[in-house]
């Protein structure tokens, strides 16, 4: 369950992360409403409570290295259904080679 409970704060805390940023891109560089702006603001502090709720065993360091191979995975998908840019082959094996190098940092018996 513990490991479920990560993996879901982690998902959260990158989707706030990718929405929030892409909100603030589209309000600067795609001449949207303000609100766009403010919404995004909203959903990168959330990015920044989520890691927080991570199990008190893990350092900052540990949660923020390991959060990076799920943002690399989050952002391919993003760009693929947002944006409707598929991530080719090296992108699809950097991806799952990040996910290993998370799951080593947070999982390696210490």
């Amino acid at each position: 369950m513990q490991i479920f409970r990560a993996v879901l704060l982690f998902i959260l805390a990158g989707l706030a992360e990718i929405a929030g940023g892409y909100l603030v891109w589209q309000w600067l560089r795609a001449d949207r409403s303000i609100w766009f702006g403010v919404l995004g603001a909203i959903l990168l502090v959330g990015y920044g409570v989520l890691p927080t709720l991570q199990p008190q065993v893990w350092s900052f360091g540990r949660v923020y290295a390991a959060y990076g191979g799920v943002f690399i995975v989050l952002s391919l998908a993003w760009g693929w259904l947002i944006d409707h840019n598929p991530p080719d082959q090296p992108s699809l094996i950097g991806a799952c080679l990040a996910l290993v190098g998370a799951a080593i940092i947070l999982y390696w018996p210490r």
